[in-house]
């Protein structure tokens, strides 16, 4: 399904502290159909309205069990109840997954009319959807916390038009089904032959990349594996370099670790989120980036909505 559009909403993109501008941590990925939450923070409701999204959620991804990344979750799950949700709704997250889940069922004094599971994810755990998979790995931010991968399926490669055409294979159906994996048979009178997708068809491309760190401390040799050649890395930058310390201290990440794990990982576009309350503006945490990091780098405001082109 390579002409899938993978769009990145921005709903949330403060640290632990709201301000005027921006809500606590929740990025909403839709792909297709399919609309994934990565954290919600409180607020997300309203946010969802302001962005005009909806509140169609197929699964909830938690990075870990700070509030500010999973407070919201508790009035969605009301709201999607009132408005007349059936369908089953998982909630993806680390250690204490199960006890947080009970915890929303005992302390919300309503019918809910939907079922609400959980599943625990640890290190390499992988979530599989239809033409793409979300994958979690470890982070380092003091307790047990995650961040995510969601990564499309390989994409068939380019066909050889007139590869094909030389081959003895007519413009029209046939180029379909080879483009489809078929072998067929081309010729008349039981003398053709064969011709596979393999004598036609390029290399598999890969599909499309998301990485989300969530909070932690840096993790640079491990995103440069992880997050290889992300078309959108998207990172903890709860501080500007002369907060290093601070970072250090309270297992964040500075925007200049961010862009030297962009860098490493040769992403396509790094994002900085997570951003402390305590600055006004982001121009000093592009500034930190770019000093690592040669590529697009985005500190979106709340409600931002990004585009992730198919790659060709």
């Amino acid at each position: 399904m390579s002409g899938e559009t993978l769009h990145i909403h921005f709903l949330g993109t403060a640290g632990a502290l709201p301000t005027p501008q921006r809500n606590p941590s929740c990025i909403m990925i839709r792909r297709g159909s399919d609309t994934l939450l990565f954290d919600c923070g409180e607020g997300a409701q309203q946010q969802m309205m302001r962005a005009r999204t909806g509140f169609t959620i197929d699964a909830i991804f938690v990075t870990h069990w700070h509030a500010d990344h999973f407070l919201g979750i508790f009035g969605l799950i009301q709201t999607l109840s009132f408005n007349g949700r059936t369908k089953p709704l998982t909630i993806y997250g680390p250690q204490w997954v199960h006890d947080f889940v009970r915890t929303i069922k005992h302390v919300g004094r309503f019918n809910l009319n939907f079922p609400v599971t959980s599943e625990e994810l640890s290190d390499g755990s992988w979530v599989r959807f239809d033409g793409y998979t979300v994958t979690a790995f470890s982070v380092s931010h003091g307790l047990p916390a995650l961040g995510y991968v969601l990564e499309e399926d390989r994409r068939p490669g380019r066909f050889d038009r007139e590869r094909a055409i030389a081959l003895g294979v007519p413009p029209g159906p046939l180029f379909g089904r080879l483009q489809r994996g078929e072998t067929i048979t081309v010729g008349k009178n039981g003398d053709g032959s064969e011709v596979k997708p393999a004598d036609v068809m390029g290399p598999p491309r890969p599909g499309r990349k998301i990485v989300y760190t969530g909070d932690t401390r840096p993790i640079t040799e491990r995103l440069a594996e992880i997050a290889k050649d992300a078309d959108v890395l998207i990172h903890d930058a709860t501080y500007d370099e002369t907060e290093a310390n601070k970072a250090s201290e309270f297992y964040h990440a500075t925007a200049g670790q961010a862009g030297k794990a962009a860098a490493a990982a040769s992403a396509g576009m790094l994002v900085l989120v997570h951003i402390s309350s305590r600055y006004t503006g982001t121009e000093s945490h592009i500034a930190d980036a770019a000093k690592n990091f040669p590529g697009t780098i985005l500190a979106p405001e709340d409600l931002t909505m990004i585009n992730v082109p198919v790659r060709q």
